[in-house]
């Protein structure tokens, strides 16, 4: 191995690289321990600046402190440490960390670093440590119990009052009564052996963009059921925005379109295990990733992948749906992830180059995703069994991602990719599901397009086979190649025109800009099948003037010295 240009002289003794990488992840943790912390303070004086800037430090920190340990390496270890060298390494380095909280942290980091030291490709073995521990995590999640005896009214009080920031509720006996009246109405339906006999809350928040959400469960000799109470912070104090009692709707927040929580949990694997006893479909590596420990997801996801080509025997196809002029989109039909690969050369009307598509990934992957964009993890040189290949799809890889893909031996590797949750198309659940629900899914499709407005995001290319429903009917944004702030796009009302001449011309008659857009001309190209565009219009129809979204601009304009996010 001569993956070090160091200094001469001997270097450190692998036990001492192994304590190096392992101070280094501390001083990473810790960091991101005081940002975390820091959201509280956030949440009650509405600091949206400070709270988006503390957002995307934290996501920056990882690659920064593995960078920071690969120059000490750099300048401490052999100049041509030997694989036995790295082995010992390994070796020390698992000893190391055996009995400490959520050491699954401590490998992802471990991993990160030599897989950048040695540009590994795939997986290897000696230098790496090649499983998670999950279900096994040390330690537990601080809890408060509430029994609720005869009286939910005084439990909810008593939950209440334990809050942080319970002074500056604006109206307390408000508050406890609209949580009560909820979790009444949730058992009304319910036999009276499922009766709560005690609330369990989880004692630190989870604090998300201007929300903070107490998260528990109502515990009952028959039945468990979650509770998430949300609060928003505002003028007038700290009030009760829902009471979510639904595992779809707790799934949903806990999902993969869903900007990272900030909490403040002493043992992050304890918690994951805790949530999935009332989420058991949520993939662990979704949980890892929404509390905020994306590298760790991005970890559980590889590892379950691997787990699941071992078990499997299906092969990569294309994913369903119209074929993308920037990315090459596939899927295994047995697994529910999708992989994008960027196209070397993109299809007319493209213009962007590969280097905007990926900032603009780079760019979600920062900014508050409304819960309306699906979290799009990157991967690089990721070796995958060509045999698993359809020829088809192989060969496209090959001939139009070259960039990207390469064969070695009977690997296929792909040096760049995205994997995100698959969704079906929305074009194509419109012509498959009832007319029901694809009337909510149309609706909802505009729903989404006013919450990413609601966080300075317009999508670009509105076309519905850039939009994806989930298994609970959500309508989610997932074709980042044209997305921007509404500020940098220039909304204009459609001219008048002066003749039927250029009424009926096939290029427009007025002047077009880079930035511009003409909301008013979208309709056509939606093509929305006639029944679900009279609901779309119906509920949805100012989306489609200017004047709608030149006052979500002026709604959402960026504060001065709000950070630089654009893509």
């Amino acid at each position: 191995m001569n993956a070090l240009a160091v200094s001469a002289g001997a270097g450190i003794a692998p036990a001492d690289a192994a304590a190096l990488i392992v101070a280094h992840f501390r001083s990473y943790n810790d960091e991101f321990g005081r940002i975390t912390r820091r959201a509280a303070e956030h949440f009650l004086s509405g600091d949206a600046l400070a709270r988006e800037r503390d957002a995307v430090a934290r996501i920056e920190l990882y690659e920064q402190h593995v960078g920071q340990a690969l120059r000490a390496l750099r300048a401490a270890a052999p100049p041509e440490p030997t694989a036995d060298y790295w082995q010992a390494a390994t070796a020390a380095y698992a000893a190391l960390i055996e009995r400490v909280p959520d050491s699954d942290f401590y490998r992802t980091f471990y991993n990160s670093v030599t897989r950048d030291l040695f540009g590994t490709v795939g997986v290897n073995p000696r230098v790496e440590f090649c499983a998670t521990h999950v279900g096994r995590a040390s330690g537990s999640v601080p809890i408060r119990v509430y029994p609720v005896g005869g009286s939910l009214q005084s439990a909810v009080t008593d939950v209440l009052a334990d809050l942080p920031f319970a002074a500056a509720l604006a109206a307390p006996e408000l508050s406890v009564r609209r949580v009560t009246t909820e979790l009444g109405r949730h058992y009304d339906t319910r036999p009276a052996s499922a009766a709560p006999e005690s609330i369990e809350m989880i004692e630190p928040l989870f604090y998300r963009a201007g929300d903070a959400f107490l998260v528990g469960r109502l515990v009952g000799d028959s039945a468990v059921t979650p509770l998430v109470i949300v609060f928003r912070s505002g003028p007038g104090g700290v009030q009760v925005e829902s009471v979510l009692l639904s595992r779809n709707d707790i799934s949903s927040q806990f999902g993969y379109a869903n900007s990272y929580f900030h909490v403040d949990l002493p043992v992050v694997g304890a918690a994951v295990t805790l949530l999935r006893s009332f989420m058991p479909r949520k993939p662990v590596d979704e949980l890892y990733t929404v509390l905020g420990r994306a590298k760790q997801g991005k970890t559980e996801r590889y590892f379950a992948l691997r787990r699941h080509l071992d078990s499997s025997i299906d092969a990569f196809v294309h994913a369903p749906g119209e074929r993308g002029l920037v990315m090459i989109v596939f899927t295994l039909p047995s697994h529910d992830l999708v992989f994008k690969v960027i196209r070397d050369h993109f299809g007319a009307p493209k213009h962007a180059t590969r280097a905007d598509v990926m900032e603009r990934y780079r760019f979600v992957f920062r900014h508050d995703r409304a819960g309306r964009m699906v979290d799009a993890q990157e991967f690089r040189r990721l070796s995958l069994p060509l045999a698993r290949f359809m020829p088809a799809l192989a060969d496209e890889l090959l001939r139009d991602a070259s960039q990207s893909c390469r064969l070695e031996g009977e690997e296929l590797i792909i040096e760049h990719c995205y994997i995100e949750r698959r969704l079906r198309p929305l074009n194509l659940y419109l012509r498959e599901a009832e007319p029901a629900a694809a009337e909510a899914a149309i609706v909802d499709y505009g729903n989404a397009l006013r919450d990413l407005a609601s966080t300075n995001i317009f999508a670009g290319d509105l076309l519905l086979k850039n939009f994806g429903v989930t298994r609970h009917g959500r309508v989610i944004f997932y074709d980042y190649d044209e997305v921007s702030l509404l500020g940098d796009c220039e909304f204009r009302d459609l001219p008048t025109a002066s003749s039927d001449e250029e009424e009926c011309a096939a290029e427009p008659w007025f002047y077009v800009g880079p930035r511009d857009v003409f909301p008013e001309q979208w309709l056509p190209f939606l093509a929305m099948p006639a029944p679900v565009r009279e609901v779309f219009l119906a509920r949805h129809a100012e989306l489609l003037t200017a004047r709608w979204w030149r006052a979500r601009q002026a709604a959402t304009r960026e504060p001065a010295g709000a950070p630089d996010s654009r893509p």
